[in-house]
């Protein structure tokens, strides 16, 4: 009972409420940015490049694959004399960085928005901060004493005349 009543105080302290809403947020406002990158950024970008969509560019390496396979099949053959060595297609192997482009670019654009937001937070901080240290502290009320020594003063002054 006392681990149960542990995890509570401390999921239901302030800052850990505070993290989840923060997660929550985090992943809508990434899911903002995507579509934003792919749906608002990229076509004009892609329609410059001659239609371009950063995800289909990829290199077909097969070759590798091929060149592998043919050392290798020499090496079964010379294993195997005399026996026939049945080859199955291979699919081709794509090397897909034109995803990876897309990815960098969504995260440069997210790290470019997350610091705006931090930036504005700061300036309205800091303008919060300086409004209050502007505005200067009421004078205080005087004292008793303060009083008495007002209202002598007042009283020499008009003796004085």
């Amino acid at each position: 009972m006392a681990f149960f009543k542990e995890f509570k105080e401390f999921a239901l302290k302030g800052n850990v409420m505070d993290m989840a809403v923060g997660v929550i947020i985090g992943g809508a406002f990434g899911k903002i940015v995507t579509s934003l990158v792919n749906d608002i950024l990229m076509p004009p970008i892609s329609a410059l490049l001659g239609n371009t969509n950063f995800s289909d560019l990829k290199i077909d390496i097969s070759k590798m694959r091929e060149i592998s396979s043919t050392v290798t099949k020499a090496a079964t053959e010379a294993v195997n004399a005399g026996g026939i060595v049945a080859e199955t297609p291979a699919e081709p192997i794509y090397w897909s960085y034109g995803a990876f482009i897309q990815q960098c670019l969504d995260f440069t654009i997210l790290a470019l928005c997350v610091f705006l937001m931090v930036k504005l937070m700061n300036r309205l901080t800091k303008k919060k901060e300086q409004t209050a240290a502007a505005a200067p502290a009421p004078a205080p009320a005087p004292s008793a004493e303060e009083k008495l020594l007002a209202e002598i003063r007042d009283l020499l002054k008009q003796q004085n005349k």
